[in-house]
């Protein structure tokens, strides 16, 4: 959430850069400005009222005291009126506050200076490419055939269960998706980053904190009876494990990394492409979070990014980094790179994981902050990144390294799966 201080001194500023996202905010920034300015005059004459309601109070006492009843009827009744006053321009305050904190909600978040206009993911900016696209036999398949070949994944039981987009994992498909959270998980903490294990679901509070709530409301499945959310991804969880404390700054940065099911609708995704793995309903993923210094999260991001390449290095997969421009960007993020791995058997781009520096929007409705050094608080920033998601990665994996004799493993995996192929 954009902070409103920021908006004021900076309103033509906001809605230019917004304009990156292609959204036009003046309306809804001059209505901000315009809230905020009764809701500073007003707080300004409720707290004179205050004060000089405070005042009689004292004096009344004292006249009482001196047994001076008459002089105190006149201020009670004066003191009465104040009462009245501080009560209305109370309620003023309130709503003011409320109507600014509605539409400060629907805010974006704005587009670190290096991110560029555009508004379909074709405008990307790729800035990194890594790895040889390996040649196939003649008879390769996309994945989704090679998993009813080696009974490794089951799309149609997962369906009988609960629907599309649930799939059942058989075997050493089990094993594989096993292997992959592990050594996604040893790398991260041997990286740094401390795992912890969270809830699946999250209260309204905490899908609000991280940004989730309003924006991807119809994208997450909502428990009506209790108003839980089920978890989009570990970021929501994990990232509020933070909501509300304050940090000393020796303490930063904050390394958390952990493994959950994640849950989306997708609604409206169909299509030849989300076909498989591509695009599921529940799907596994490892999540690095950082609580960072404001002067030091776009080193933390760039260290994130060559983490990310190192575990795509240790898989052999070919794999390319996009700059995102500002209509493809999340709602919450500054500045967002998106791995993508390459699926030779479906000639094409699976995004994997994406990362991103969301400064301090995030922070802001978490109240996230750190105390400086000269004991002032500050808000932190916080970044997040898919390190990995698994389906699109697996999806990978069994599609560029099929042979003839059946489904190699990446080297790096085979001790944690404990053999070499599936066939």
């Amino acid at each position: 959430m954009l902070q409103i201080t920021f908006i004021r001194e900076n309103k033509e500023k906001v809605i230019n850069t917004l304009k990156k996202r292609n959204i036009d905010v003046t309306i809804i920034v001059d209505e901000l400005v315009e809230l905020d300015e009764i809701r500073r005059t007003k707080q300004v004459e409720l707290d004179n009222t205050l004060s000089e309601s405070n005042k009689l109070t004292k004096e009344i006492g004292k006249l009482i005291k001196n047994g001076e009843e008459s002089k105190a009827k006149i201020l009670k009744e004066k003191n009465l009126l104040l009462k009245e006053k501080s009560k209305d321009l109370s309620e003023i305050v309130d709503k003011s506050t409320e109507s600014i904190l509605e539409k400060l909600y629907t805010l974006p978040n704005l587009p670190n200076d290096i991110v560029t206009e555009g508004k379909t993911p074709d405008e990307n900016i790729i800035v990194f490419s890594e790895g040889d696209i390996p040649t196939l036999h003649e008879n390769a398949q996309p994945h989704w055939e090679l998993i009813k070949k080696y009974d490794i994944i089951d799309f149609e039981l997962g369906n009988k269960i609960t629907g599309a987009g649930f799939p059942v994992y058989k075997g050493k498909g089990v094993k594989l998706q096993r292997a992959l959270i592990n050594y996604f998980l040893d790398k991260n903490t041997d990286a740094g980053y401390n795992e912890v294990q969270v809830p699946h679901m999250v209260n309204e509070a905490s899908a609000y904190g991280t940004g989730q709530l309003p924006d991807k409301e119809g994208q997450m499945y909502h428990d009506i009876t209790d108003n839980l959310y089920l978890i989009p991804t570990a970021e929501v969880p994990v990232t509020n494990l933070f909501r509300d404390v304050i940090f000393n700054e020796n303490e930063l940065p904050i390394l958390t990394t952990a493994y959950t099911p994640c849950f989306r609708r997708e609604a409206g995704s169909y299509g030849a492409h989300v076909r498989g793995l591509n695009r599921l309903h529940q799907f596994d993923k490892v999540e690095i979070v950082r609580v960072e210094h404001p002067d030091k999260s776009y080193d933390a991001l760039e260290l994130m990014v060559e983490h990310i390449k190192d575990i795509l290095r240790e898989l052999k997969l070919p794999y390319r980094i996009l700059r995102l421009c500002g209509g493809d960007m999340g709602f919450t993020s500054a500045l967002t790179y998106d791995f993508e791995v390459y699926s030779t058997a479906q000639e094409r781009w699976l995004e994997i994981s994406s990362v991103s520096n969301f400064e301090t929007f995030q922070a802001n409705r978490l109240k996230l902050r750190f105390k400086d050094k000269d004991g002032r608080k500050q808000l932190a920033h916080t970044l997040n990144g898919s390190s990995l998601a698994l389906p699109r990665v697996l999806a990978g994996i069994l599609e560029n390294y099929q042979t003839v004799e059946g489904i190699v493993i990446p080297d790096v995996l085979r001790s944690y799966c404990g053999f070499d192929i599936i066939n």
